[in-house]
């Protein structure tokens, strides 16, 4: 191990006291029809409600155009980077997976979502990671029910001691 680096032991005992604890909220970002048409282009996914404003004001519950669920999970990466500490020691970071993924609320053209982050549990994993569950919710400005909430499970990786 580098001398100074910290491991994983010594980073367990540092986030064990915040579990329950909100760690990280993002700043708001607006998704906007051209991500929105974005996101349909790469997942060919094209169906009306996400695509076309006409149709979907017209014949669509919304009363216009939604994101994609999938859209709104994907943009919890660049929600995470913005709103969570780099954990000290650690050397990677891998998406581990996530649990109980619920889309409550859709998000419409033009609304601002943000990603609020709350430790839920942590423990070692193997001998050099840090397995952290993350409470995550994605908020939209201005309405009480979230567009979507998970329990998001990242594995941090420590040098091994040596």
């Amino acid at each position: 191990m580098n001398p100074g680096s910290v491991g994983v032991d010594a980073a367990f005992r540092a986030q064990k006291p915040l579990v329950g604890q909100t760690i990280g909220t993002s700043g708001w970002v607006c998704v906007d029809q051209d991500m929105i048409d974005l996101f349909a282009e790469s997942t060919d996914d094209h169906q009306y409600i996400h695509v076309d404003p006409v149709k979907a004001r017209r014949y669509s519950p919304y009363s216009g155009t939604i994101a994609h669920g999938f859209l709104t999970l994907s943009l919890t990466s660049r929600l995470s980077r913005e709103a969570l500490e780099p954990v000290p020691g650690q050397i990677a970071g891998l998406n581990y997976g996530l649990d109980k993924v619920r889309f409550i609320n859709p998000v419409h053209s033009g609304d601002l979502v943000r990603g609020r982050f709350c430790l839920k549990s942590v423990r070692i994993h193997q001998r050099n990671g840090l397995l952290r569950t993350l409470g995550l919710e994605v908020e939209i400005k201005d309405r009480q029910k979230p567009a979507l909430v998970a329990d998001w499970l990242i594995l941090g990786l420590f040098e091994r001691a040596t």
